[in-house]
């Protein structure tokens, strides 16, 4: 029974995370940057893809920016469901921990992809037309996925070591500003940047996931895309294993 366990879960966190005043955050937020920026910066001389518009630029990386809002659920609802006593009243019923776990990771993957299609969706009324084509757009929701597991992954390690609102919403904001302006969603990797910026840029696995999609997105493969998926991957895996074991060490209850 515990893929049964683990749908009624991912329905219950959808359910809750459906609200106009989460959505309003998880999804028009990076719509709004996407019209808003996407036509204001238009004038901007930032092209990528052989002459293609900023806006078409944005798109690909603003997806990959759906990765880290699909990771804040999973964080969020951890940490309501400690303080609120929720997580105590579901594991008293059929759902266990572990059930409990992958139904908050699979949420945050659910987000990212259903948030990302939304982004593409959009792009497409603005631009008419997309040059990504089906093996691309399958690379690039591997990626969203990957890249989901990763900051729900941060976002629930966060969550499972602080016992502060105030302290997780603070980092929450920290971390979404970081990792949005310090990476390529935006605009891409420049010498010119100051050092520490360059730096930042460098070891932000948003960085990576907005460069895998955007090359998935122009058909614009190279070595260096190829090696960012792949440390993407290990990282993912390395934190999604610290906050495994920091879930499991966490008390069910903040009373």
């Amino acid at each position: 029974m515990e893929a049964p366990n683990i749908t009624r879960l991912i329905y219950r966190n959808i359910k809750v995370n459906t609200d106009p005043g989460t959505l309003t955050i998880l999804i028009g937020l990076p719509a709004m940057y996407l019209v808003f920026f996407g036509f204001g910066f238009a004038s901007l001389e930032s092209r990528s893809g052989g002459g293609a518009s900023y806006l078409s630029f944005l798109t690909p990386g603003l997806m990959a920016f759906q990765a880290v809002m699909a990771g804040t659920v999973g964080g969020g609802m951890l940490w309501a469901d400690r303080r609120w006593g929720m997580l105590a009243q579901l594991l008293v019923g059929p759902f266990t921990r572990l059930q409990y776990l992958l139904g908050i990771m699979l949420t945050s993957v659910t987000f990212g992809l259903a948030g990302s299609l939304v982004m593409l969706g959009i792009a497409y009324v603005l631009l008419g037309a997309l040059p990504v084509t089906l093996i691309g757009l399958g690379a690039m929701l591997a990626i969203i996925t990957v890249g989901s597991l990763f900051f729900g992954s941060l976002m629930l390690l966060i969550a499972a070591k602080v016992k502060s609102n105030t302290t997780y919403n603070s980092i929450q904001i920290l971390v979404l500003f970081l990792v949005n302006f310090a990476s390529t969603v935006f605009y891409p990797y420049s010498s010119g940047l100051p050092a520490a910026i360059r730096v930042l840029f460098a070891v932000n696995p948003l960085t990576y996931i907005a460069d895998v999609a955007r090359a998935a997105y122009f058909g614009t493969y190279t070595v260096t895309v190829g090696y960012e998926a792949l440390v993407l991957c290990v990282e993912a895996v390395i934190v999604l294993f610290l906050a495994v074991r920091a879930y499991l060490r966490s008390d069910v209850s903040m009373d």
